[in-house]
């Protein structure tokens, strides 16, 4: 015996139980935390599942949005799910239970949110405690209001880009898809106001490029998110999928590094750093640049490309979904849409471009507008990991690890 274990045959024999029993264990752990969950859920609504895989094939068959929308009128507060292979979600859906989650500093909940990470890096989306305030009290002041009302005009003009190209293809053909054109305009608008670019992202190629990359890599999030194999790291680069996320990956962040080179070597000459630092409110990339050149470490290039790409894909992407939406909503309800044209057409004429001011003078189409939000959120939910057990207005409880 001791001879074969000696042998080449019998160390695998002891390697392979060696693993079984890691993978026993690991099963036994996996069932224990599922079985204490459930035990901690079981005093709040589910609805009816199968036995085995729970809710995950009816998750996995729609979009996020549909798998959770039509439960919400037969569980208006809340209500949890079961999924074969994940930790049960609790979905909140009323503001009573919702602010009781948003108002505490907990973390976003990694195991969905870190499958963003090779797209946007470890940005303020993805960052918690110190950091990320920290992060957050140095990029504040390039939202502040008077930086912001010069941008309307850059808007206006971004917008009448894309205006102009609309009345060129409604003379073929009055249908439009108008998601990729609108996103371009967005991605135009933020690079000019955000990031201080001088062309026009609407008549660049690579613009067109980075746009398809983007959408590329939502789909693929999307897909990782509903399958377990996937979940893994190795198995995902080594799939399909995976090596399609990391071409696309590879194409967005060339995009944003080609943003950074261009400002930073615009700064490096000489003069330009003064007349920045002269400005009394400094745009996204600038702070960023600013504070990478005279602080040293405190910003790495790594840290650095990581907030450009938050902002530039939620700042461009979210805004054109939003966009869309709206449009369609009134393209849905020719009366309201009138009212609208007819509302801005009093205040502006026929060929005032719109500035800061005249956006409080617009009642009517600022409620189609808000509407039309509530009814198509660009981002319909967010989600969150306790760090501590909560308690709700009914007296219910969720303990740490949800």
């Amino acid at each position: 015996p001791i001879r074969a274990l000696g042998s080449v045959p019998g160390l695998l024999h002891v390697a392979s139980l060696f693993r079984l029993l890691l993978l026993l264990l690991k099963a036994a752990q996996l069932y224990l935390r599922r079985q204490w969950l459930l035990k901690a859920l079981q005093q709040f609504p589910s609805p009816p599942s199968h036995w085995l895989y729970g809710h995950s094939r009816e998750v996995a068959e729609s979009t996020p949005l549909q798998a959770l929308q039509p439960r919400g009128s037969s569980y208006p507060y809340l209500y949890t799910l079961h999924l074969l292979f994940f930790p049960p979600p609790f979905v909140l859906l009323q503001h009573e239970y919702l602010d009781i989650v948003l108002m505490r500093t907990e973390p976003a909940f990694p195991g969905i949110h870190k499958f963003l990470a090779p797209l946007i890096g470890c940005g303020l989306l993805l960052l918690n405690g110190q950091t990320w305030f920290q992060r957050r009290r140095m990029l504040t002041p390039a939202f502040h209001y008077d930086i912001l009302k010069p941008y309307v005009g850059l808007m206006a003009k971004s917008v009448q880009v894309m205006l102009d190209k609309w009345e060129q293809l409604v003379a073929q053909d009055p249908r439009l898809e108008i998601v990729g054109p609108v996103s371009l305009m967005t991605l135009d608008t933020i690079m000019k106001c955000a990031f201080s670019h001088q062309g026009s992202a609407q008549t660049d190629g690579d613009s067109q490029s980075y746009i398809q990359a983007i959408w590329d890599l939502k789909n693929l999030f999307s897909t990782r998110t509903k399958s377990a194999f996937l979940q893994n790291d190795i198995i995902y680069r080594l799939s399909p999928e995976g090596r399609k996320n990391h071409r696309a990956a590879r194409i967005a962040h060339q995009h944003t590094d080609r943003v950074i080179q261009l400002r930073k070597a615009q700064l490096q000459k000489q003069g330009e750093m003064e007349n920045v630092r002269k400005k009394r409110h400094l745009d996204f990339l600038d702070i960023l640049l600013l504070a990478q050149m005279e602080k040293g470490n405190s910003l790495s290039d790594t840290d650095l490309r990581a907030e450009v790409d938050t902002f530039m894909f939620e700042g461009h992407d979210t805004t054109a979904s939003g966009i869309s939406w709206i449009l369609y909503a009134l393209a849905s309800h020719p009366e309201h849409q009138q009212r609208c044209r007819e509302e801005i057409q009093g205040l502006l004429g026929d060929g005032t471009s719109i500035t800061w001011d005249h956006l409080d003078q617009m009642p009517y189409t600022t409620m189609c507008i808000k509407e039309a939000l509530r009814l198509y959120p660009p981002v319909p939910g967010v989600s969150r990991e306790l760090s501590k057990p909560i308690t709700f207005p009914d007296g219910r409880s969720l303990p740490a690890g949800m």
